[in-house]
Formats: structure tokens, C-alpha cells, sequence
């Protein structure tokens, strides 16, 4: 997620190389491409933090700090 980033609340993610713009509201992937596993993880993982996810939307797009999420590997 970006600072200041253009709507709808939106997150970046990547693996391997490729990159997506995965929907907050959906975790659906709008733009670009992820391996199929890769992309039910993301969504599944997108959903599950909707509501911390959009916290930091807020948080950015007013240019504070954001939060830390933990990731789908459970890293801090």
C-alpha cells in the first residue's frame, strides 16, 4: 500500500516477480497476475484483514504512519 495512492482502496502484492492490484473490498486481483495458489492465498488473506487493511487506507491517504499487518506467513 502507498501513501496518498488513488481510489478504490486498494493493496500491491507480490510474488515471485509479478506483481497485482488486489481490491480491498473484494480481494479480488483488478490488475495484473499472480500464480493461481498465490492468488486464493491473497485473496483469503485480504478478506481476514479487510478491516486493518482499510485502516491503513485511511491512514495513508491522510499521510500518517500505517500498521504493520502480519503476512500470510505469519511474519512480524
Amino acid at each position: 500500500m502507498y501513501f496518498d495512492d488513488h481510489p478504490p482502496p486498494h493493496m500491491h502484492a507480490s510474488y515471485q516477480g509479478l506483481e497485482a492490484f488486489v481490491a480491498i473490498e473484494t480481494g479480488e486481483i483488478v490488475t495484473g497476475t499472480l500464480p493461481k495458489e498465490a492468488a486464493k492465498l491473497v485473496k483469503q488473506w485480504t478478506l481476514d484483514h479487510h478491516d486493518e487493511l482499510m485502516a491503513n487506507w485511511h491512514r495513508g491517504v491522510a499521510l500518517m504512519p500505517m500498521e504493520m499487518i502480519s503476512g500470510a506467513d505469519n511474519d512480524d
